[in-house]
Order: structure tokens, then sequence, then C-alpha cells
């Protein structure tokens, strides 16, 4: 009892306060940006006169910048450091999506759309490798905390676009704001990150450092490796493995990194719809007004943020696969009942249940990923960062072609389907800890 005690009362250094209070207004800003634009698309649709199709393509650059660019990220990290890559990323990204609001065509609308994808792909990357550098130096999770903050910055986002739109602002003075307040706000929180390069971080690869992340080997992963231990501790170096256990751990390391990156994908489907589609459903298909129309987007957010403030207890308690299953059953019955439905309230209450269930999905995947045997750490997180970026260039130009052939309202159907896939790639997530 007495020597348990001095490990739970021990506080973080105050350094490690400010580097945790830093990445978060990282991820607040970042949440924040995007979803003041995110409310005012069918504006920018109006008036550019675009069709679903054309639409969809367009807002489609977004996810495409960000795959182009996606794997500069760990580069720009080696070069710059996670912290300030992370903050150059802010200012980019806030000004790329300064430029929508002054674009004439649609061409430029995707231009300026894929650069800030762009940016946005290595601020997400960075920001993560220096949340999971400082979770490292706090010794516990603190990870989900951090998406957290980013839903709360999404949803500060939305609400004002939301009273943008209710005040008549211009969609030049409203961006305008928005670039310079988040851009401000990245560049104070640099100054309170880790100093240095990220290098140093790599020591948490040693097998005595593995308790220190929340994801943990599944229990059939763990036998394994204390069953082989002389092939768990050259983690970086496979080689030193005999040539069949070598092939067999690459093998597996491949196909659970697969259904992580399917994992992933389900999450930004769900998200994704609440980006590009919530306001528009509801607004043309539904006959909201344009401000409450922007509450289906901040009712998903709103709910994301609940999942992830509870979502590390429920894992404690039920396991991460049981809660990432228990999220796609949500997802599906949940927006599935509100499309059967389609009346303004119930759509607006099924994308809160689609925003609950993907609460946990992302930052799941991406501490599982960056947990994998056989990979070196930051590999498994860079590869699903970059490829779960998929479920946001598919999403947008399936959804509106499918709304060009029949209906959105069918469109949308892609959500259940999300659900659905997370429930089966969820066999990727450990188990209950017993």
């Amino acid at each position: 009892m007495t020597a348990l005690r001095p490990a739970r009362a021990a506080a973080p250094p105050a350094r490690l306060r400010r580097a945790r209070w830093a990445v978060a207004a990282l991820f607040l800003t970042n949440g924040a940006l995007l979803a003041n634009v995110l409310p005012r698309y069918p504006e920018i649709k109006q008036s550019l006169g675009l069709a679903n199709s054309t639409y969809g393509l367009a807002i489609a650059a977004f996810p495409t910048g960000a795959i182009l660019a996606g794997l500069a990220a760990a580069p720009a990290i080696r070069r710059l450091g996670s912290a300030r890559a992370a903050t150059i990323g802010t200012v980019l990204t806030a000004l790329a999506l300064l430029m929508v609001s002054a674009a004439p065509s649609a061409a430029m609308f995707a231009l300026a759309l894929g650069l800030a994808g762009a940016c946005d792909a290595i601020t997400d990357v960075a920001q993560n490798a220096h949340g999971l550098r400082v979770q490292r130096a706090y010794r516990r999770s603190i990870l989900n905390s951090f998406h957290a903050v980013w839903s709360i910055g999404a949803v500060l986002g939305g609400s004002m676009a939301a009273a943008a739109i209710a005040l008549r602002v211009p969609l030049g003075i409203h961006l305008t704001v928005s670039a310079v307040l988040f851009a401000v706000i990245s560049l104070v929180a640099l100054r309170f990150c880790l100093p240095g390069k990220d290098e140093g971080a790599q020591d948490a690869q040693a097998p005595d450092s593995a308790p220190v992340s929340v994801p943990e080997p599944e229990p059939e992963r763990m036998e394994t490796e204390h069953a082989e231990p002389e092939h768990a501790a050259p983690d970086t170096t496979p080689s030193g493995a005999g040539p069949s256990a070598a092939a067999r751990i690459s093998t597996r390391t491949l196909l659970l990194l697969a259904a992580l990156v399917v994992l992933a994908i389900g999450g930004t489907v769900v998200e994704d719809s609440g980006n590009s589609w919530a306001a528009l459903f509801l607004g043309r298909d539904l006959g909201a007004s344009a401000a409450v129309a922007a509450y289906g987007y901040i009712a998903l957010v709103g709910a994301q943020i609940v999942g992830r403030l509870v979502g590390d207890r429920l894992v404690d308690r039920f396991g991460q696969r049981t809660v990432a299953r228990a999220g796609g059953l949500l997802i599906a019955i949940g927006m599935g009942a509100a499309l059967a439905i389609a009346t303004v309230p119930a759509v607006i209450l099924g994308f809160a249940a689609a925003g609950l269930g993907c609460a946990t999905l992302v930052p799941a995947a991406m501490g599982h990923a960056d947990e994998l045997p056989g990979l070196r750490h930051g590999t498994g997180l860079t590869v699903v960062s970059w490829l779960m970026r998929l479920g946001f260039l598919a999403s947008p130009p399936v959804v509106g072609l499918i709304a060009d052939a029949a209906s959105l309202r069918v469109g949308l159907l892609v959500v259940p389907v999300a659900g659905l896939a997370v429930i089966v790639a969820a066999g990727a997530l450990r188990g209950r800890r017993v």
C-alpha cells in the first residue's frame, strides 16, 4: 500500500503540465479552424452554383491534399520537431482556409481546400506525435483528452460559424477573424511545448517502457511475446529474430495495421458526414434554417466530446474492442433510424448518436498502431494517419454521386454502413484486461 502511494501522489513537473496545455491548445486550434468553414459550405455551394456532384468533388480536394502531403509529415517533424511542425502547419492551414472566402470558382475553391488539407495533414501527425511524446513523459494516458479538446475546438468553431450566419457576418470577415485568432493561439502554445527534436522519445521503444502507453497488445499477442522473449527485445531490428518468426510477426502486424486503418476510416467517414453533408441535408432537404442546420454538425462533434471524455473509463472497464463495437452499433442504429424517420430533430439526434459512436475510434486506431510489434516507434501512427484520410477522400464524391442519382438521404446511408465496418474491424483491438 505504501509502495502505491508515491506513484499516485507524484505530480508531473510544471514544464510537463505546461506542455500538456500547449498540445491541447494545438488540438483546439486544429479542430476550430475547419469547423468555422464547414457550416458555411451551403452558402459557398449556392454562391458558386455547384451541382451536388461538383460540390462533392470540390470538397474532396481537402482530403486529396492531405493524402498527397501526408507522407511529408515525417521529414517535417525530423527537420523542425513535432511542435514547430504542428504550429507552422496550423498557421498555413488558417491562411489556406481564408482563401476559401475569396474563391471565385469551383476550381479555386477546390485549390484552397487542397492547400488547407495538405497543411492540416502535417499538423495532424505532428500534434499527435508531440501529444504522444508528452504522454510518454507523463507515464499515463492523456491522448484521448487531446482528441476531446479537438472536439471542443470543433464545437467552438461550428458555434462561431452559426453565430456568424445568424448575425449575417460576411464570409470574408468571419474567416479572417478565425484565421488570426487561432494562428495567434498556436504561436503562443509553441513557447510551452517540449523543446528539442523528437528523436529522444525513441527510448519508449524499450520493452520495459511498454506499459507507459495505454494501448497494449491484446492477450493473444502478449502470450506470443512472453513465449518468445528473444524476438520481442530487438523491436527495431526484425532481422535479429529468426526468419520464420520475423515473417510471422510481419504478416500479423500488417493484418492488424490494415484492420486499424479500416477502423480509422470508419470513424472519418462518420465525421465527414457531419462535416460535408449535415448542414446541406438539414437545410435543403428537410427545410431547416441555416442556423438550425449548422447544429447537425455541432451535435455530432458535441457528442464526440462526451464520448472522448468518458472513453478512457469505459475502455478500462469493458476493453477497447467492446467499446469500439458498441460504438459501431450505435452509429449503424442511430443514423439508420434517423434517415428512416427523416425529420430535423431525428436527424440531429442521429448525428449525435453517430458522433458518440465514433468518439474513440481514431484515437484507438492511432494509439494501437503506434504500439504494433515489429514497427519502429511512430511508423504505425504515420501510416494510419495517412491512410485513414482515404475515408475523407472517398466519402464526399461517393455521397455526392449517390445524391445526384437518387437522393442525399440515400447517399448518407454510407454512415450506417461505416458503423457495420467498425464492428468487424474492432477485432484488431485488445479486449478487456483481466
